[in-house]
């Protein structure tokens, strides 16, 4: 089964509450991580951290068999004893921010969405800990999680487990029981699992689907005529994309020399400017292999000036922006960039407006000279949630873009961006090859909203991005 008919499914099916969509959370939602190599291991058996870190990233995967499993909860027991607790969750929310959100299956957050969509109840289940698999819940924005529970005394662990480990029958009877308190109707809901040990997980629900199943779940969804859903492993980075990587700074670098070249004779520094993003952007996509898509590409040339906002998720975003909105505009940005030795000389040329996110009343002041760029005809480009999320997560917005665009009386046009933090990871300097969708939605006219009461206002622009990444339009 093909991912977008998983989609219609749910889509079509039952709704509300009472229908629960259980995600197993190891090779399922989150791929696995393969053990360090053995002098990493060695090195961090010294160091009470390392052998922390090591054990919870090591186990996301899940186990594959009895003995496994066993070895995993002796680990636990024995290494965790004595830790406080705050230590584990501080660290399984480090680890996940460092390495682990690169490793969610974009198809898995496609179908969370989609379950969300629909009103149903979401749950993760693992037979790990809740140190490793709340954060990843918690981006997710699933609210529900079942996983194999460690006791506690006092703030710290005892060195044993609390209650039965949610292992092959112990996750169904877990699944069981959150039913019968949430009242959930096992019949209509559904469950997705990939391994062996998840059978009883998804002989529980009524809509069984079968993800990257090991050997004995093929047989088994054959048998039983279950879906099976493929997805693509996140993999690491290969000397190729290394290569391409330096191509594509290469031409960025090469691409904005060129650009401020062909226009240095007209002494004019908003076309040298322009040039130099637009020769920049296409020298970069053509070194990296990377490929934009637009829908609405009308909409960036009318009307102008406008403030276009979009959703930032990777450093790339800003090769994209320029490629898709061409020439006539500029942007603003946190101060940490003019750190960055690349990205920071370039947006200074382009008169970026950097701001101090920590200084309230500094960020105002640098606000207010961006407004008379607008009333002088140039577009300016700002990311709304503040920062570049971990996911395709659309975060809280700011309202600093819309007052922005009220006070210069020009229109607010969204940019919804997919697939650029495929592209490079949020912590990475690696571009992949790939295929960049952009959908530039129609103007907004801001100029009836209220300033002193627009959080509705803001909060249904943030949606529409929502519903774009959920529903991507078709050209």
């Amino acid at each position: 089964m093909e991912l977008e008919e998983a989609l219609e499914r749910v889509r079509t099916g039952p709704q509300g509450p009472s229908v629960a969509a259980f995600f197993d959370f190891g090779g399922t939602v989150v791929g696995g991580f393969n053990p360090p190599p053995l002098p990493r291991r060695l090195i961090r058996g010294g160091s009470t951290r390392g052998a922390l870190t090591a054990g919870l990233l090591g186990s996301i995967r899940g186990a594959r068999s009895e003995g496994e499993y066993e070895r995993f909860l002796q680990h636990v027991m024995y290494g965790w004893a004595g830790v406080p607790e705050s230590d584990l969750v501080a660290l399984g929310r480090e680890i996940f921010a460092h390495s682990v959100y690169g490793h969610i299956y974009p198809e898995a957050w496609r179908l969370v969405r989609e379950h969300e969509a629909a009103g149903h109840t979401l749950v993760l289940v693992s037979s790990v800990t809740r140190y490793q698999v709340e954060p990843v819940a918690a981006e997710l924005g699933i609210p529900h999680t079942l996983c194999t529970t460690m006791a506690v005394q006092d703030g710290v662990l005892t060195g044993h487990v609390a209650g039965k480990p949610l292992w092959r029958n112990g996750k169904a009877d877990a699944v069981r029981r959150f039913a019968l308190v949430s009242e959930i109707d096992l019949a209509r809901s559904y469950a997705y699992a990939d391994s062996a040990a998840d059978l009883p997980l998804l002989h529980s629900a009524g809509h069984p689907v079968a993800v990257n199943p090991d050997p004995r779940v093929v047989m088994e969804a054959a048998e039983k005529e279950w879906p099976v859903l493929h997805f693509r492993p996140r993999q690491a980075p290969k000397v190729t994309d290394y290569a391409r990587t330096l191509a594509g700074f290469a031409g960025l670098l090469g691409g904005a020399l060129f650009g401020v070249a062909a226009k240095a004779h007209t002494k004019q520094r908003r076309q040298m400017a322009d040039s130099m993003m637009t020769r920049a952007a296409d020298s970069t996509l053509r070194g990296t292999g990377v490929r934009v898509r637009v829908i609405g590409a009308e909409h960036t040339r009318a009307p102008r000036p406008a403030v276009f906002i979009f959703n930032h998720q990777s450093q790339f975003d800003i090769v994209v922006l320029a490629e898709v909105l061409g020439t006539g505009f500029t942007g603003i940005a946190k101060r940490e960039i003019t750190k960055n030795p690349v990205f920071g000389p370039l947006m200074r040329f382009v008169e970026v407006t950097f701001i101090d996110r920590a200084n309230s009343a500094a960020t105002r002041a640098a606000l207010e000279p961006v407004v008379e760029t607008l009333r002088g005809g140039l577009s300016v480009v700002i990311a709304p949630e503040g920062t570049r999320s971990l996911t395709p997560r659309v975060g809280q917005f700011k309202k600093g873009a819309f007052h922005i665009a009220m006070q210069a009386g020009v229109p607010v046009i969204p940019v919804v961006i997919r697939n650029a933090g495929e592209i490079a990871w949020r912590n990475s300097a690696v571009v992949r090859k790939g295929v960049v969708d952009v959908a530039v939605l129609p103007p907004i006219d801001v100029s009836g909203w209220d300033p002193a009461d627009m959080d509705a206002d803001v909060e249904r622009v943030r949606q529409l991005f929502v519903d774009t990444l959920l529903h991507w339009p078709k050209d």
